[in-house]
């Protein structure tokens, strides 16, 4: 057991290690409709793009975690869902998506996080 759990750690740094260099653009595939001028959506863009998140996510296709789009279209776009996700992005979590876990992120603020998750509704089906 410790032996995929160490596997899968090194398989994150190194997809983190290499998903910084081209963040922004996958942050920025195109999405189903325009929202180019919705500032949760340029915003989320900003946030997405300068943390860790795609390194283990992707807008249309599944990688470690769901994609964007697969969060999207699960969950209902309300304001419980979004404290709850956001939550969920700060302290981490698992089980819901699969075995592997998603690592927490302390440094983002409520507020950032809630952004991020805004962003990825917009992303819906």
């Amino acid at each position: 057991m410790k032996k995929q759990y160490w596997a899968l750690a090194m398989i994150a740094v190194a997809m983190v290690a290499c998903g910084q260099q081209s963040g922004q653009n996958q942050a920025q595939a195109k999405p189903l409709k325009d929202n180019s001028s919705n500032p949760d959506y340029q915003k989320g863009i900003e946030l997405v793009a300068k943390n860790d998140c795609l390194s283990c996510h992707k807008i249309e296709d599944k990688m470690l975690g769901p994609s964007y789009r697969q969060v999207a279209n699960k969950y209902e776009n309300n304001e419980a869902n979004i404290k709850m996700l956001a939550n969920k992005v700060i302290q981490g979590g698992q089980g819901v998506w699969g075995p592997v876990p998603m690592t927490a992120h302390p440094q983002l603020s409520e507020a950032d996080a809630q952004q991020m998750i805004k962003y990825i509704f917009l992303l819906k089906n």
